[in-house]
């Protein structure tokens, strides 16, 4: 077997959350990011995977990485309020031998949900960034490597990566992981402790500010029925929409017909 390009792997993952319940569990996209990292330790002799979690310490659902089979996770303590940015920014590079490559879901299923941590996370290590990513082979001729991304309407497209380098995983990724218990019971969580001053010190924004969401009224537009030939005649001739107006009758008259207009253009239900 060829000397090893990738030689140390930072899988960063995150605490799911079940979308009908609403019940911690591994997060997919993460798992998508760890069976990725394995596969490239099959194809190079000597590389390791660090799994890597910022959060708080007695999830019940972290455990079930080890049983998907991480061999071991470190834990940073940190509390839910508080931004994880600095606590794995801190994580990545207080290693003597820097990672290789950093891999992440694309973003999580919980808090935020922004999806804009792995970007402020490489901007702060100083590493390219690719997002999407499907599958990575190692290219052994140069220290880079061949990814394959994923593009709108189910295209892709190859882009060759020079190392380090931190990558997201798309959520239609493959993930050939198998849940074992055996391997949950085996594996180690480690615990390392982020002081609050070096939090502070190394972030700005402080605590996060949890408000209710507003809820923005829906416009509703009826959809477009007409050919694209005759949405060009409208764009340079003046023409009725076909409109009606009604004046005579009732409020429940009137009401009826904005009903009927609405069943007919499909937007509403009932």
């Amino acid at each position: 077997m060829n000397q090893a390009v990738i030689k140390r792997i930072a899988v960063l993952v995150s605490i799911g959350r079940h979308p009908v319940s609403g019940v911690p569990r591994y997060s997919r996209n993460d798992a998508a990011a760890l069976d990725m990292a394995g596969k490239l330790a099959q194809r190079s002799a000597g590389t390791s995977i660090d799994v890597i979690h910022a959060g708080d310490a007695g999830n019940p659902a972290l455990p079930e990485y080890l049983a998907l089979g991480a061999a071991s996770i470190t834990l940073i303590e940190a509390a839910a309020s508080r931004d994880v940015l600095p606590a794995l920014q801190s994580q990545l590079q207080a290693q003597l031998q820097p990672y290789d490559l950093v891999l992440c879901g694309s973003r999580a299923e919980g808090g935020a949900a922004s999806g804009m941590l792995p970007y402020l996370l490489a901007a702060r290590l100083g590493l390219p960034l690719l997002a999407g990513v499907v599958a990575v082979t190692p290219d052994r001729d140069r220290d880079s490597i061949v990814a394959q991304q994923y593009l709108p309407k189910g295209r892709r497209r190859e882009v060759a990566l020079k190392l380090p380098a931190l990558m997201t995983v798309h959520p239609l990724a493959p993930n050939g992981l198998r849940y074992a218990y055996a391997r949950l019971r085996s594996g180690e969580i480690r615990k390392q402790a982020f002081s609050a001053a070096a939090a502070a010190s190394g972030d700005s924004a402080g605590e996060w500010t949890v408000e209710p969401a507003k809820a923005v009224p829906r416009k509703l537009v009826a959809p477009e029925k007409r050919s694209g030939h005759a949405r060009m005649q409208a764009a340079t001739v003046s023409e009725s929409r076909g409109g009606k107006v009604v004046q005579d009758g009732s409020a429940a008259d009137k009401a009826q017909v904005v009903l009927v207009y609405l069943r007919e253009h499909r937007l509403v239900a009932y």
